[in-house]
């Protein structure tokens, strides 16, 4: 397993953009432009403040999209692909069904911006007064969030071989800090980008000696010593009995700990909502689990992971979770398979994102909270998963989840033919690493909900 307002919680690393090379689709028109008429939107007037604002962050010069947005001359270079894709909701990129303002990060376009747009591209692609142009946003070099606090990269480069298998990959690395630290933001930067499908980092922080502890550090009010046991209803283990596990050199180590950065495509840092923060605890293990894909050139890669430390103390602490099915089985041919899994909370919790993840045969998911009175709500419907633009759904209002409530999550997958993107539609499909295998996986943000007050007791 790879950046928005709201002090940017989640940033995709590949972030809101017009335009798009789709994979194995060339858009099949030409825009021919017509008479410009006083009143047509310019680019310098209308255009550009509606790019910089949405486009930019990715389509720029060193940005991950195939071209520039800033400029008059390379935007209506490109309006081809940038008509199918504004039109169709193609550009930005998001996947998640429902009223804008449920999720601080939806990166979709408002319709009178949208229409601004395409009446730019008929109306002749006029630029305007380029001197009317607002300032051009500037865009670090390196880090997507600006310089981190702290950095910290794995031991050890990785050479990718030019093609070929590779196994995952497991870097540990043992922070420095002799005190608790409170994160604000988290980035996952690779070096060779064209080779990492994805990096999970796992943090586990080993029993400190009695002797040799520490006073802790205050913790925010009504936040647990230690981070609290979910219910576990319906997430199988991801390592079937009959595959044996690999604990060799390169296999994963047996303690992991818990996911707190990731890289995936479409997510490269995650920013925590205002009041919150995520806890690094003194002695904390870092575990770099790297996915590499051979990519035609041999490549070396050495990925760093940026933190960025709140001041003081946060109101309220989140931890990282995830919750999988790992014992299913997509028939070779078989179009819609449902997967299921879920998670139950045993104290009430507050749950910020979601992020779900699943392969090349992954087309769509649905969350289902259900109370403790078995009434239901669906909370997420990605009703057209990408594997391309993996996102972090961040909640604008925490979502309250009920002691004794569970979320259900749902994936669906095309094994057949049809899915273009299938590796193998004759084979049957299991729990697996690698693309051309599936996975039925959710990473998600929570807190723990403070106890609400009593009337009359103090």
């Amino acid at each position: 397993m790879t950046r928005s307002p709201l002090s940017r919680h989640i940033v995709p690393a590949a972030a809101a953009g017009i335009a798009v090379v789709l994979l194995g689709v060339t858009l099949a028109f030409r825009t021919t432009p017509a008479a410009a008429r006083p009143g047509d939107p310019t680019f310098a007037d209308d255009v550009a403040p509606i790019f910089y604002k949405n486009c930019v962050p990715c389509h720029h010069d060193g940005g991950m999209a195939p071209f520039s947005l800033v400029e008059y001359d390379t935007a209506a270079a490109h309006v081809d692909q940038m008509r199918g894709a504004v039109e169709q909701g193609d550009m930005p990129p998001w996947h998640a069904a429902g009223p804008r303002g449920v999720f601080v990060n939806d990166r979709r376009l408002a319709d009178a911006d949208k229409a601004t747009i395409l009446r730019w591209i008929d109306s002749g692609m006029k630029p305007g007064d380029l001197t009317h142009l607002p300032p051009k946003p500037e865009f670090p070099t390196g880090w997507v969030l600006g310089e981190p606090d702290a950095i910290l990269t794995m031991p050890d480069s990785f050479t990718v071989p030019a093609a070929g298998k590779v196994d995952y990959q497991y870097f540990q690395i043992k922070t420095p800090f002799t005190d608790e630290r409170w994160i604000q933001s988290i980035e996952v930067r690779p070096t060779a980008r064209a080779v990492v499908h994805h990096v999970l980092v796992y943090a586990y922080t080993p029993p400190i000696p009695q002797a040799s502890a520490t006073p802790p550090v205050p913790r925010p009010a009504g936040a647990p010593a230690f981070q609290p046991t979910l219910i576990r209803n319906r997430a199988w283990s991801a390592t079937p009995k009959d595959e044996p596990r690999d604990d060799s050199l390169h296999g994963p180590p047996r303690v992991l700990g818990a996911v707190i950065g990731v890289y995936v495509p479409g997510t490269s840092t995650i920013e925590f909502p205002k009041g919150t923060a995520l806890r690094l605890r003194p002695g904390t293990v870092l575990t770099f689990q790297m996915h590499y894909t051979a990519h035609g050139h041999e490549m070396t890669d050495r990925t760093s992971v940026g933190f960025h430390f709140a001041s003081a103390p946060p109101a309220e602490e989140v931890f990282v979770t995830q919750f999988i099915n790992g014992a299913f089985t997509l028939p070779a041919g078989a179009k819609d398979v449902a997967v299921p899994a879920e998670i139950g909370a045993g104290r009430p919790i507050k749950i910020w994102g979601i992020l779900p993840h699943t392969h090349l045969r992954g087309t769509r998911w649905q969350y289902t909270l259900v109370q403790p009175d078995s009434s239901r709500q669906v909370v997420l419907d990605v009703p057209h998963y990408d594997f391309n633009w993996q996102t972090y759904y961040m909640f604008a209002t925490p979502l309250e989840v009920p002691a004794g409530s569970k979320l259900e999550s749902m994936a669906w997958y095309d094994n057949s033919a049809t899915n273009k993107h299938n590796p193998d539609p004759t084979v049957d499909v299991h729990w697996g690493d690698q693309t051309w295998n599936e996975m039925q996986y959710t990473s998600m943000i929570y807190s723990v909900a403070r106890p609400k007050a009593t009337p009359g007791v103090h």
